[in-house]
């Protein structure tokens, strides 16, 4: 699946400049640079949110470079003495997909999650995005679900 030459990696704070270079990616392949790297945070910053134990930045390496990553969130729930993991963002450059990256990127945070007692990892896809809505499909189980976004302060009136 994978070649020998790239290796998983989940980031620590000492690993700023492959987290910069995965937001960059973020950027390119979901065609919105701006908000990945228009007003990037200080160092000190994401150094503190690599940091966290509960936010996995998982990358694949081909020496220096990040072919994909994926950005993630560990959730504790009230309901049971237990924890939920969602992936945020997963993306492949365009030249490597199809190789077996984003399925071994999951699969790394599969073992992080089960190492933290998590007992489910969530993602969701966009409709029409059927490169992702099928690689989901061949590792999970589809739940129909709608997203709303609400904003933080009432709207005015």
């Amino acid at each position: 699946m994978l070649s020998p030459p790239i290796t998983l990696r989940r980031l620590g704070p000492g690993d700023i400049s492959f987290l910069r270079r995965l937001n960059a990616l973020f950027g390119e392949a979901f065609a919105d640079p701006e908000t990945y790297t228009g007003q990037q945070p200080d160092d000190a910053y994401l150094e503190g949110l690599l940091a966290k134990e509960h936010v996995f930045a998982v990358v694949a390496l081909a020496g220096e470079n990040v072919l994909g990553g994926l950005v993630a969130y560990e959730l504790d729930k009230f309901e049971r003495a237990r924890r939920e993991v969602y992936i945020y963002d997963l993306a492949v450059g365009v030249g490597h997909r199809r190789q077996g990256i984003a399925t071994a990127l999951i699969e790394h945070l599969r073992g992080i999650a089960a190492k933290r007692g998590a007992w489910v990892i969530y993602v969701q896809a966009d409709y029409g995005d059927y490169p992702a809505i099928a690689l989901y499909e061949k590792l999970g189980v589809r739940e129909e679900v709608l997203h709303f976004d609400i904003a933080t302060a009432p709207a005015s009136r």
